[in-house]
């Protein structure tokens, strides 16, 4: 059995830190070791939620006979998976009934866009939404991505089945994220984004954590924030 030391209090650890910046006065330097603790109490807690996330008994067997549009031709739903063991799905906020897609799931693609590539060398990933193929790739030439493979789901059932329609009944569009496993010739649902409105702080978006989109990690780091009354938008 491999022993894990025990991990030295994030105080001692941030007061090891011997990073001064020009001119900064001793209220910054004191309140910049405690965030510094707490910053490191995050990483940790980061990695625990990780480690749980991965010990998550096995989900669901994946019963239905979803059908999907890539931009190669039709595929089935293990055909999603390519050589990977390990499928990650976004549902896209882009269905039939919107004139435009949803800027913030644009806003993520586009950046998720960019670490496709590095994405595909551990896990399959996949992009899915309910208008069809032709839709889907016109968009994905005007924004100009090159590596996200986009599927459409051609009759709404995986959709459905996997939370990316109101789950009121209605047409309109949620998105959603799952990840799910070919083991054994099985393959399984692993784990969703399961926070939404329900389970949202005071204030807050309803946003699942760690946090997608790295233009929110970038906003959170500085004195502006992530602000109340701004969101990406398709064109500036």
């Amino acid at each position: 059995m491999t022993h894990t030391p025990p991990l030295v209090p994030a105080t001692e650890l941030a007061g090891r830190n011997r990073m001064r910046f020009p001119n900064e006065s001793d209220d910054y330097r004191r309140a910049r070791t405690a965030l510094l603790a707490e910053e490191i109490d995050l990483r940790r807690h980061i990695e625990r939620v990780a480690e749980q996330r991965r010990a998550l008994p096995p989900g669901g067997a994946v019963s239905g006979a979803y059908r999907f549009q890539g931009e190669r031709g039709p595929v089935d739903f293990a055909g999603l998976f390519g050589d990977k063991p390990t499928l990650v799905v976004y549902s896209y906020m882009f269905g039939p009934q919107r004139a435009r897609p949803c800027p913030m799931c644009t806003s993520l693609l586009s950046a998720w866009d960019g670490e496709a590539r590095d994405v595909d060398q551990r896990v399959a990933l996949a992009v899915v939404a309910r208008s069809p193929i032709e839709r889907l790739v016109a968009f994905k030439n005007e924004r100009g991505w090159r590596d996200l493979k986009l599927y459409s789901d051609l009759d709404g059932a995986y959709s459905r089945d996997y939370f990316a329609i109101d789950a009121d009944g209605g047409d309109g569009d949620q998105a959603a994220l799952n990840v799910f496993t070919r083991r054994d010739g099985t393959i399984r649902h692993f784990w969703s984004g399961e926070m939404g409105f329900e389970s949202a702080d005071p204030g807050q978006d309803p946003r699942g954590a760690p946090d997608l989109m790295p233009l929110w990690t970038i906003l959170d780091m500085t004195p502006e924030g992530r602000g109340t009354d701004w969101y990406p938008k398709l064109e500036y």
